[in-house]
């Protein structure tokens, strides 16, 4: 555990905190609603990239100084600031206060457009920036440079495998009233870009089902045609047996943030949000009719009647386009065309 204090006072500014992995949701933008807390009570992330101001253009910043930070086509701004930003949800953070003139946001809430909007108590200094405004998950992020740890975490154990579908739940598709979940469109909007690359511009033969529905029809508009045959892109991970695909769906654990290492002969291991993992990889049949009398074990109840998309499913464009940026691979003059595209015309379908 850890707690994290100012670092000017040394007041304590939340509870004793474990370290998980950062979401992939983190920086997600959301419609035109209010979101859920970003982190689990108790726990923290770190943010290994830079956040905040100073920002630079691209043309400021240059080809090759944005490639030696890591990124490898043109964003429109790269962040200056410092690395290692602490996120955590608001109910875990004590001492602080709403700094007076920094509180706006977009409608509903606080969007940290003022800076950090958050202070220590005893000594005044900003410290943070609580996020809850509609499209935001809603969180606290501490300046790396203001606060500081008063006690590092204990190592954290080896990623059980074995025990991943049962300590932790699967990421249901889809929410009432049928909207596909966010975290669903901001997973596989991450892991697109990976799969792409993997492919080399083959086309990508994706099995039927809720794997098709997320992935298959923006591979089918992403992908060139007639680039020879294709590789097959299938879920590979513990509890799962049968034949390597090409190109592997593995779970990073939640916890550590581990990736599972797949057996010999998968080519390339393509990294997921563990809860929708468990979704593509078992995913919950619902029956097609009611079921009469009493009810065995593993059928579920027809009433709620199970939910139906009402949309078809776009990978969240915004995730997809800052995966890709930071791929060696998207400097190929096919991979950089997907990107060119889908960066002038983000909303065109599958975005």
């Amino acid at each position: 555990m850890a707690v994290f204090a100012c670092a000017r006072c040394d007041a304590e500014l939340t509870v004793p905190v474990s370290r998980v992995a950062l979401p992939v949701h983190a920086h997600q933008y959301v419609g035109h609603e209010l979101l859920p807390v970003l982190m689990e009570p108790g726990t923290y992330a770190v943010d290994p990239e830079p956040s905040g101001p100073p920002w630079r253009t691209w043309s400021e910043t240059g080809a090759d100084e944005a490639a030696a930070r890591g990124v490898h086509a043109p964003v429109p701004v790269l962040s200056c600031g410092p690395a290692g930003a602490v996120v955590v949800a608001p109910g875990d953070v004590r001492g602080t206060r709403l700094v007076p003139g920094r509180c706006d946001g977009y409608c509903m809430g606080l969007d940290g457009r003022d800076g950090p909007n958050l202070a220590c108590v005893r000594c005044g200094q900003p410290v943070a920036t609580r996020l809850d405004d509609c499209t935001l998950w809603q969180a606290v992020w501490f300046d790396p440079d203001a606060v500081r740890a008063l006690a590092a975490d204990d190592p954290a154990p080896a990623a059980d495998w074995d025990a991943l579908r049962h300590e932790y739940e699967g990421v249901p598709p889809l929410e009432q009233p049928g909207w596909w979940n966010p975290r669903w469109e901001a997973a596989v909007g991450a892991a697109l870009a990976c799969v792409l690359a993997a492919s080399g511009g083959s086309a990508v033969e994706v099995p039927g089902g809720l794997l098709a529905e997320t992935f298959g029809r923006a591979l089918d508009l992403l992908l060139p045609p007639g680039r020879g045959p294709g590789k097959l892109l299938a879920p590979s991970g513990p509890g799962l047996h049968g034949p390597a695909p090409d190109i592997a769906l593995v779970p990073r654990h939640p916890r550590t943030g581990e990736v599972w290492q797949p057996p010999p002969g998968v080519a390339h291991a393509v990294p997921v949000h563990a809860g929708v993992w468990i979704g593509l990889a078992f995913p919950r049949a619902h029956l097609p009719v009611p079921v009469s009398g009493g009810l065995p074990d593993g059928v579920e109840r027809d009433d709620p009647l199970p939910l139906r998309p009402r949309s078809l499913f776009q990978p969240d464009h915004r995730l997809f386009l800052h995966t890709l940026a930071r791929l060696p691979a998207v400097r190929e003059p096919w991979l950089r065309g997907v990107y060119d595209r889908v960066s002038r015309d983000p909303y065109r379908r599958p975005f």
